[in-house]
């Protein structure tokens, strides 16, 4: 029943940045893990980055030194800056947030997921 907000989404040229923010409410216990997936047509859906409330991180190597997660825990907000984006960056970001510490296997039947924001890269 935690509802998740993301926005930030939108066109963007390659090599650029973007930042999407998510925002957390109605949660019943603390949040412990926040992250990001992203689905683009015809791929997998990709675990892009995950960060828990003891500070532990995991990124996709697709993303990886590329792309940041932080939270800010007040406002139970999860934040994605994304640099040098790349065309095959274009997906749907999804935040996805969980109860449980969940590092690499965030996303089970019992987490929380947003809608979804549209990220286009393309000149």
């Amino acid at each position: 029943q935690v509802q998740l907000v993301e926005s930030g989404g939108g066109l963007v040229q390659p090599g650029g940045s973007l930042r999407l923010s998510c925002a957390a409410s109605g949660s019943r216990f603390a949040i412990n893990t926040m992250g990001w997936y992203r689905q683009a047509p015809g791929k997998q859906r990709e675990l892009v980055a995950a960060l828990t409330s003891g500070g532990s991180t995991a990124y996709a190597d697709s993303g990886k030194g590329r792309f940041t997660i932080s939270r800010d825990f007040a406002a139970n907000t999860a934040t994605l800056q994304m640099n040098s984006l790349k065309p095959e960056d274009t997906a749907v970001y999804y935040c996805v947030a969980s109860w449980y510490y969940r590092l690499y296997d965030l996303g089970a039947e019992d987490d929380f997921w947003g809608q979804g924001t549209q990220v286009t890269v393309s000149s």
